[in-house]
């Protein structure tokens, strides 16, 4: 099933998600919609909160990046999924990356992150591991970190771009944007 895309605006995606048991019930329906979801968005990542649930799991996959992109041939074998996955901490130099997101459709933003991310998470079996991640799987992840601690990358720019951004952000809200992919906004 492919799930509407909560975009700006919508609450959900202010509030910090819940980690779940092993016991939820219908864990694999989930993870199989969330992958749908994503690819018909065209998206590499996706957190819960985008499809209405408020709950820590991410699905990502940069396989479907571009190989000739040198930057971001790290990512051919790059597809996962983390449930309640928390940040251990994050490290090393801020660079600057070009970030766009299908809550926020149709705007960009360079946004500065640190390089490195430790990262403590559960598989789609339960295991338990504590990685590191480096570069565009940082960033990704950081991303998509940030959307179950109700944080958008909006949020993570200056002042001044997201004053400049004012109009086109209440747009979105308004379900006022063109996409390929369902949407779900708020209804005042």
């Amino acid at each position: 099933m492919i799930y509407p895309i909560h975009v700006y605006g919508m609450p959900v995606l202010r509030k910090v998600a819940e980690d779940f048991a092993e016991d939820f019930e219908g864990l694999d329906e989930l993870i199989t919609d969330m992958y749908e979801t994503m690819y018909q968005g065209d998206g590499i990542g996706l957190a819960a909160p985008q499809i209405g649930k408020s709950i820590r799991i991410i699905v990502v996959d940069g396989t479907r990046v571009d190989d000739d992109d040198e930057e971001q041939t790290e990512l051919h074998d790059f597809k996962k999924v983390f449930i309640n996955p928390h940040t251990v901490h994050e490290e090393g130099e801020e660079w600057e990356f070009n970030e766009g997101c299908l809550s926020i459709p149709n705007i960009r933003e360079d946004v500065k992150r640190k390089s490195n991310l430790r990262l403590e998470y559960l598989d789609e079996d339960f295991n338990f591991f504590e990685e590191e991640f480096t570069g565009v799987k940082a960033r990704i992840l950081q991303h998509e970190v940030d959307h179950l601690n109700g944080i958008l990358f909006t949020d993570r720019i200056s002042p001044i771009r997201k004053r400049l951004l004012n109009a086109k952000l209440k747009a979105i809200s308004k379900g006022n944007t063109d996409v390929k992919y369902k949407i779900r906004f708020p209804r005042k």
